[in-house]
Order: C-alpha cells, then sequence, then structure tokens
C-alpha cells in the first residue's frame, strides 16, 4: 500500500474538490428532479393531453422513467472510459450533456404546437439526461473518496451526495416561487420553462469550478502502474474495466445494487410520487405539496454530512442498515401524515423520510467506493449503482400512481417500499465492512484489514 495516497490532502485542496463535485452533482439532480416535478404538475397537461388525467400523470411519469433505462449505459460509458482517461474529463462531459439536454426542454414545443413529435423530442431529451447523470454519480463521489482522508472518507463522500437534497431544493424552490407568482394559466403556458432555461447558466458556473479542479492521485498513480506493467509485461488485461468488475467484483455489484432498493424507491416515493397522491388523494395544494418538500429537503441537506460522519465512527453497514429499517418502518406512519391534509403534518411525514433515507445515502458514497479496485473503480461503482436504478427508482412512480389508480388506497404502496426495504437489508446485511479499506489498492481487494486499521478506530472524527 502506498502511504502517500492514504495521507490528508491540504485542505484548501481537499474543499476545492469537494466543491466542484457538490456543485456539478448539485446541477445535475437540479435538471433530473426538475424533469420528475414538471412530470408530476404540468408535463401530462403540456405532452400528453389527449389522455384522462390519471393515464396523462401516468405516460408522464413513463418519460420521467425513461431517464433511468439510459442511466445504465451511462454508466457503463463513462464508467469505462473514466476508469482509463481519468474522472475528471468524464465528469466535464457529463455535465454538459445534461445541461444542453435540460436547456433544450426549456425551448421544446408542446403537443399543441406540433403534436405527436412533442412527447418523442422531450422522451429523446430525457434518455440524454439520463445517460449523463449515469455517469455522474460514479465519478464525482470517487473524486472525493480518492483524494480525502481514508480516516474520515465517509464523510467527505458524503457531500456529493449532498447535490441530490440540494438539487431537489433548488428545483423545488424555483418552481414553488413560480407556482406563488404566477397564475396556473401563465405557469402552464410558459413559466414552467424558465427553470429548465436557468440550467444554462448554471452550467457555466459548474464547469468554471470542475475546470480547476486536479485528477484524483489514486488514480494516477494507478494509471502509472498498469502502463509500467503493460511496457514490462505486455499486459493488456485491463483493456476492460467492466470484464474485470464481473470478474472480480461480480458480488460487490450485486450487493450494491440490493442497497440500493430501498434508497432509491422511497426517495422517488417520498419526493415525486407524493406530489401526486397530496394533490389527487388527500387535497392538499400543488404549492403546500411543493413546500413541504421544499422545507424537507433543506433537512435532507444538513443530515447527510452527519450521517456519513456517523458512518466513520460505526462504519458503513450499520448506518445504511439504519436507514433502510428506518424508512419501512415510518411508510404507514409516512401515509397517515399525509392523509391528513395538514401542512405540518405533511411537513413531518416527508422530512422523517429523507432523514431516514440520508442514513442509506450518506455512507453509499464511500461504500460503494471501497468495494471496488482503483482502475475498475468508476466502473464497479457506477454500473451496481446506475443498473438498480432502472429496477428501483424508475418504476417507483410508476407503479406507485398505478397502485393508488387500481386500489384507491396508499396501503400497497407502503407495502411496496417496505419489500423493498427488506431486500436492501439483506444485501447489506451479507456485505462485508469496508471503512477500513485502502483505495490506492490497484487489484481487487482482500477482506484483511489494512495496518492502519486501528489508528481509524481510534480517530475520532
Amino acid at each position: 500500500m502506498a502511504s502517500a495516497t492514504t495521507a490528508p490532502p491540504p485542505p484548501g485542496n481537499l474543499k476545492r474538490i469537494v466543491a466542484a463535485s457538490l456543485i456539478g452533482t448539485t446541477i445535475e439532480w437540479y435538471d433530473f428532479f426538475l424533469y420528475g416535478s414538471a412530470a408530476a404538475l404540468v408535463f401530462n397537461k403540456l405532452f400528453f393531453p389527449d389522455s384522462d388525467p390519471i393515464v396523462g400523470t401516468l405516460l408522464s411519469f413513463l418519460t420521467y422513467a425513461v431517464g433511468f433505462a439510459a442511466r445504465p449505459l451511462g454508466a457503463l460509458v463513462f464508467g469505462h472510459y473514466g476508469d482509463r482517461l481519468g474522472r475528471k474529463k468524464l465528469l466535464v462531459l457529463s455535465l454538459l450533456l445534461m445541461g444542453g439536454a435540460t436547456f433544450a426542454i426549456g425551448l421544446l414545443p408542446t403537443h399543441a404546437t406540433i403534436g405527436t413529435a412533442a412527447p418523442v423530442l422531450l422522451t429523446v431529451l430525457r434518455l440524454v439526461q439520463g445517460f449523463a447523470l449515469g455517469g455522474e454519480w460514479g465519478g464525482a463521489v470517487l473524486l472525493v473518496s480518492e483524494h480525502g482522508d481514508a480516516r474520515r472518507r465517509g464523510f467527505w463522500a458524503s457531500w456529493p451526495q449532498t447535490g441530490a437534497p440540494a438539487g431537489q431544493l433548488l428545483a423545488t424552490g424555483v418552481l414553488s416561487l413560480l407556482t406563488a407568482v404566477l397564475s396556473d394559466s401563465a405557469f402552464g403556458t410558459w413559466g414552467w420553462r424558465i427553470p429548465f432555461l436557468l440550467s444554462g447558466v448554471l452550467v457555466i458556473v459548474g464547469l468554471w469550478i470542475r475546470l480547476s479542479v486536479d485528477e484524483s492521485p489514486v488514480f494516477r498513480q494507478a494509471l502509472a502502474q498498469a502502463e509500467a506493467r503493460k511496457a514490462a509485461h505486455k499486459d493488456d488485461a485491463e483493456r476492460l474495466p467492466l470484464v474485470s468488475v464481473l470478474r472480480h467484483h461480480w458480488r460487490d455489484v450485486l450487493v450494491a445494487m440490493g442497497a440500493r432498493m430501498a434508497e432509491n424507491i422511497s426517495y422517488y416515493v417520498i419526493t415525486a410520487f407524493i406530489l401526486v397522491y397530496a394533490t389527487t388523494s388527500a387535497g392538499v395544494s400543488k404549492q403546500t405539496a411543493l413546500n413541504s418538500v421544499l422545507i424537507a429537503s433543506a433537512v435532507h441537506f444538513a443530515v447527510i454530512p452527519a450521517w456519513g460522519a456517523l458512518s466513520d465512527r460505526l462504519g458503513r453497514r450499520p448506518v445504511y442498515l439504519l436507514g433502510a429499517v428506518g424508512v419501512g418502518l415510518w411508510m404507514f406512519p409516512f401515509f397517515q401524515l399525509v392523509d391528513t391534509g395538514d401542512f405540518g403534518s405533511l411537513i413531518l411525514a416527508v422530512t422523517v423520510g429523507l432523514v431516514l433515507h440520508g442514513a442509506m445515502y450518506a455512507p453509499q458514497a464511500a461504500f460503494f467506493s471501497e468495494m471496488f479496485a482503483t482502475r475498475m473503480r468508476y466502473s464497479g461503482a457506477s454500473i451496481g449503482a446506475q443498473f438498480a436504478s432502472v429496477a428501483a427508482g424508475a418504476p417507483a412512480p410508476l407503479i406507485a400512481t398505478a397502485l393508488l389508480s387500481d386500489y384507491g388506497s396508499s396501503t400497497p404502496i407502503a407495502l411496496y417500499v417496505i419489500a423493498a426495504a427488506v431486500l436492501t437489508v439483506i444485501a447489506v446485511g451479507v456485505a462485508k465492512e469496508t471503512r477500513h479499506r485502502d483505495l490506492s489498492d490497484v487489484e481487487p481487494t482482500t477482506d484483511a484489514k489494512p495496518a492502519t486499521a486501528q489508528a481509524a478506530d481510534a480517530h475520532t472524527v
């Protein structure tokens, strides 16, 4: 093991790396969540006007789910080149793709103008969004994980994870402001375009920050070692990181996929489907539903680093399991609180749900990074995370909406999330603790603790 890679970097440099990852992930999640919120609120009328309201909502969420279908492809492509060329280059590309697609949605003609071509173009742009996000997550968390202090990796790596609630906060905040100041007619006619067009400004800021950071030192070291081996032994076994992942880390990929089930499904039920459920079944206004998600997202942002720090003390698995069990137990009280139609109860329901979600999401970055060797880490972490999203987050609003339509009750939806929580508990329960693994390992890691484990145990975050 190379001690140089495990030594804490200069504080200023690490903070710049964290800021670059956080800004980028915030922008990308803003773009992604903005679409989800718009799909719940206006896209059913603008792009599927010939359908009845519930079918229009289902079709709108179907285009939302299409973005998830493209995420595994993004994970494969970005993971492959990220493990060969570096994390930074691919993160710049992902930001450009995501921002460009979101900006284009803001300019897109609706069904009333160009007919069926409108939902087709919307679907294509959603595919581009999903492709870009599939490559974004792995690179962002690895850039921080591979720069950071190993003893506080859970804390530092959790900061890019706050990009999700920050993006949700920003997207919901902009939509909430617009729905407050504009009439329903104005918002449906042109106001919905404003937050999509704002993405162009955000991307410029994000690119300026991301271009200023250095490539991961762990990756640079691994690349140099791989090139030296190839020159000495004509070793080309690492040409395809995906092959190496499936050969050496297939169990870890399955664990990562299982770990994401409760995390991904619960998040989209709590933040996206709730906009449909609260407004149609609980009689809550659109503005009230948006404001509850807005407040809860602010709390979510604040608690994620705390959960990450706790994972440095207790381990990734205990914190993750706490979140999975907690989300499962919270689902029935969650819907009971929403059904009251009371604003305070709605805030409590969403906030507690997102706090428990944070216990899974915060340690996830370090947990998944520590599962894989350096030269296949981008591919492994991305594949495990994004392939799960197809089965988890993608259909979650669709399934929840269909269950509500068929049964007229929240009970099947709660049971759906509980089943996902059980799968996650099983996956994380059979996984090995990764907190002490050295990210400088180029080859697949063993289960042995590094010599620094005792020092890490004694460290107080």
